[in-house]
């Protein structure tokens, strides 16, 4: 199964991967190696605590890799400017009337926070191919919602 990630996505995953091996990385063995100079590792917090971090830098450094050597940058195209497809920018309302605006991305760079949400998710399915006007029922652990969808937008990506 392909991963798709938007342009910004794989820019943001590579900026954190430089920030992890270019200064993260090289800060915490530096740390390591003062901390093994100070003699017996076995009870020095220090030591075990900068390997510590180092494996999950690692382990975090090999996940990116993997995630962008096998992703699909998709640039998101606005031939049909009414329909929700990947990397839409979709505004919802709810049954009260509260307007929420997300974008439609990859699984490996959803923010909910952002208002970044995975294709996979089920808000996410629920939207792929819909039109403005159009309303879905998601199911949430608070119960069942129904959303209409107010707009559909493709915007430029930054820079």
């Amino acid at each position: 199964m392909k991963r798709y990630i938007t342009r910004a996505g794989a820019e943001r995953l590579r900026a954190e991967h430089q920030q992890l091996w270019n200064v993260e990385r090289r800060r915490v063995v530096q740390e390591v190696q003062a901390a093994a100079a100070q003699g017996d590792r076995s009870e020095n917090a220090e030591y075990i605590y900068g390997k510590k971090r180092l494996r999950e830098i690692d382990k975090r450094l090999e996940f990116l890799e993997k995630t962008l050597a096998g992703a699909t940058v998709v640039e998101p195209e606005a031939r049909d400017t009414d329909r929700v497809f990947f990397g839409a920018f979709v505004t919802v309302e709810d049954e009260d009337g509260a307007r929420t605006r997300y974008q439609l991305v990859g699984p490996d760079e959803f923010d909910a926070a952002a208002g970044r949400i995975s294709i996979e998710s089920p808000l996410g399915r629920a939207l792929l191919g819909r039109r403005t006007g159009d309303t879905v029922s998601v199911r949430r652990p608070r119960g069942d919602v129904e959303l209409t969808v107010a707009e559909v937008r493709y915007e430029a990506p930054p820079g």
